[in-house]
């Protein structure tokens, strides 16, 4: 457990150098005043949290000060903390569906990790004894297949890929049926992160969508969208597009540990009504996490 909490402290030490741990020192041994309030409130602003959700947590904040008659700037520290814990949702106990094979399709933009995090997502579940296979129907990027072919090369785990500039819908479609015929547990699709206009993009992501739902009826199990942290309020705009696409049903966050952004996850989090399901804590496939909203919260907001 030790070495897990200090994957997240190690983690999140820039989110919590540059921006909430501004909120220790602002929350010292002085009365609750006006000044107070805005601080914090550009504290959470400053670490992309975003003003709708930044207002809202102050909102509360304040009406819990109120309710228990709380007077010193310290007691709202760990009433920030549970405030903050209680706005994420807590990670469904089983990210993989029970049918088989269980479908998922991986989207964003490219430049998120998506790929990337494909194959340590293929690699955690291979570990834990799913027959995985990765479906590279990215085709639009050939550094995307031939990146995906190399991690499942070094990882040994089998992969499905077309010719670059081919159908994506075709790929995906030979890797459900592959999939169907191997006895495979776990197909991840890499899907397409770039046309050449964010309509082409989300187009295309429907019809893959469903061609996946024509192979196997109730296909796909879950979209994850891949964001990359350091994108901040960016990623929020990215997140509403996918979502209204594919209908989103979790979100991994990529490269926390090279963003000061953190607060994004619960801006996300705040849009989407969906959980977050995995953390990239550094490069290292392991690195990889669960999300956990304690360990996350608790990072963000240590002390030393």
């Amino acid at each position: 457990m030790a070495d897990i909490f200090s994957k997240w402290f190690n983690g999140l030490e820039r989110t919590r150098k540059q921006t909430f741990g501004r909120i220790s020192s602002l929350l010292g041994t002085s009365e609750i005043t006006n000044d107070t309030w805005d601080d914090l409130e550009a504290a959470l602003i400053q670490a992309d949290m975003g003003l709708e959700t930044t207002q809202s947590v102050i909102e509360s904040l304040k009406a819990t000060v109120d309710k228990e008659g709380l007077t010193h700037a310290p007691e709202l520290q760990e009433k920030l903390r549970e405030e903050l814990i209680n706005r994420l949702d807590p990670a469904p106990e089983s990210l993989i569906p029970a049918d088989r094979p269980a479908v998922i399709l991986l989207v964003g933009v490219n430049g998120s990790g998506k790929t990337t995090t494909a194959a340590k997502l293929g690699k955690r579940y291979s570990n834990e004894g799913l027959k995985v296979l990765l479906a590279a129907a990215d085709t639009y990027r050939a550094a995307a297949v031939d990146q995906l072919q190399v991690w499942a090369d070094r990882l040994n785990i089998p992969i499905i890929s077309g010719q670059t500039g081919g159908d994506p819908g075709a790929v995906a479609f030979d890797a459900v049926e592959a999939a169907k015929a191997r006895g495979t547990d776990l197909l991840l699709i890499d899907t397409a992160g770039r046309l050449h206009t964010r309509f082409n993009l989300m187009e295309e992501l429907k019809k893959v969508h469903r061609v996946v739902g024509k192979a196997l009826t109730g296909a796909p199990h879950g979209v994850w969208l891949v964001l990359d942290a350091t994108t901040g309020q960016n990623a929020l705009q990215q997140a509403r597009s996918f979502n209204q696409t594919t209908r989103v049903t979790g979100v991994i966050l990529t490269k926390l540990d090279s963003s000061a952004r953190g607060g994004m996850a619960f801006a996300i989090q705040r849009e989407l009504h969906v959980p977050i399901l995995f953390a990239g804590l550094g490069e290292k496939p392991e690195d990889l996490q669960p999300f956990d909203r304690n360990e996350f919260v608790n990072g963000i907001l240590a002390e030393h």
